[in-house]
């Protein structure tokens, strides 16, 4: 085959079959016309080195083809671009501060095997960070192809600032230290503005949404299985290694947990997408909380969560109303370290935060009927 019929060949892959054959008739005349002109010039035909030189003039296929093809040239267009560069840095400091979590709690629990968790922590981390930029770069590629453009991209107000604050590593930084520095940041910003307790809330409401995606979303990878925490199925203890099982609630309440987070993160979306449908918001966390307080309700009457397991010790990991009292907490400072006394500490704990979640969730239903009754969009 000649050199230029298989340069037209590579460019004819990369188009669309509708537009393909008028391009590279287009494209065929131009070359042979150069052709032409040099062979008249030299005054005889030109081998195939020549013609190949010609063809580096016109381009490398891939890009030639790119001239032609509609639609964006680049997965992240300069418009979108400064809204991925947010979600990569606001992203990646919430994975970082969960690897960073996980790794307090597995050196507390086995400071020995220190350097393991330190590996484990950083293989974690980067899991972590390449899913999440692979999912917004998908996200933001099917944007830019299909050129979806939600709201906040061109309509965005003054009282949703603060919640950027979130991709900024040294406010993070400051926040936790609670350094004097943090003090003479805020001020400034205190003493320049001057707003009225419904702006106040705007600005609230949008960075808790804001935090609140992002964390939902972390969750959904970890629950599919996108997301690994190494380290979850071992405790350290002073007696050695125990294995924690999961109980088959687990595996029953998979699908509904799952929906229900997806749900969560969806109506933080429209908070972000749709700042002023504050009704709207409020009405679809009702149907959102109602579902929590089934599932954590359906936990609650489980009983059984985990099991510990160490060599012939078997321990059960329970909830239920007799862990959510006051002699259960008392119980926790006579527990010894074995997989029983465990077992025990982490049934009254893990009852106590499930009822306070469940208690969070009621008043979220409360709390979000009073708005759906007072607040206008």
């Amino acid at each position: 085959m000649d050199v230029i019929e298989r340069y037209l060949e590579a460019v004819a892959a990369q188009l669309s079959t509708e537009d393909r054959e008028d391009i590279v008739a287009e494209l065929r005349d131009l070359i042979l016309s150069r052709v032409e002109a040099r062979e008249e010039e030299l005054g005889r035909a030109l081998g195939d080195e020549e013609k190949e030189a010609i063809l580096h003039e016109i381009g490398h296929p891939l890009v030639v083809a790119a001239r032609y093809r509609k639609g964006p040239d680049s997965l992240i267009g300069p418009e979108l671009f400064p809204y991925w560069l947010f979600g990569a840095k606001a992203g990646l400091i919430v994975v970082a501060g969960v690897q960073a979590l996980v790794l307090l709690l597995r050196v507390l629990g086995d400071p020995v095997d220190f350097g393991q968790a330190i590996a484990q922590g950083f293989h974690g981390f980067f899991t972590g960070a390449l899913t999440l930029l692979g999912a917004l770069t998908l996200a933001g590629a099917v944007m830019e192809h299909y050129g979806v453009k939600p709201a906040w991209l061109t309509k965005w107000r003054v009282g949703d600032l603060p919640a950027y604050g979130l991709a900024d590593p040294a406010k993070w930084g400051a926040a936790m230290s609670s350094s004097g520095k943090v003090k003479a940041w805020r001020a400034p910003s205190a003493r320049a503005e001057t707003r009225d307790w419904a702006g106040r809330l705007e600005s609230r409401e949008a960075s808790e949404a804001l935090w609140s995606l992002i964390a939902g979303t972390v969750f959904v990878l970890w629950w599919i299985g996108v997301l690994h925490v190494p380290g979850l199925g071992q405790i350290g203890l002073k007696s050695g290694e125990v294995t924690v099982t999961a109980a088959p609630i687990w595996s029953a309440l998979f699908g509904p947990i799952l929906a229900w987070a997806v749900a969560g993160t969806a109506v933080d979306a429209l908070a972000l997408i749709q700042p002023q449908a504050a009704r709207l918001r409020a009405f679809l966390k009702i149907p959102v909380s109602m579902a929590g307080l089934w599932i954590g309700w359906r936990l609650f009457q489980a009983k059984s969560w985990f099991t510990l397991t160490q060599g012939d010790q078997v321990a059960s990991v329970e909830g239920g109303p007799t862990n959510v009292s006051f002699e259960a907490l008392r119980a926790i400072n006579e527990a010894g370290r074995g997989v029983l006394d465990t077992a025990m500490t982490l049934s009254t704990v893990l009852s106590w935060v499930l009822a306070m979640l469940m208690l969070a969730l009621v008043i979220d239903i409360v709390r979000q009927m009073w708005r759906m009754a007072t607040i206008k969009d």
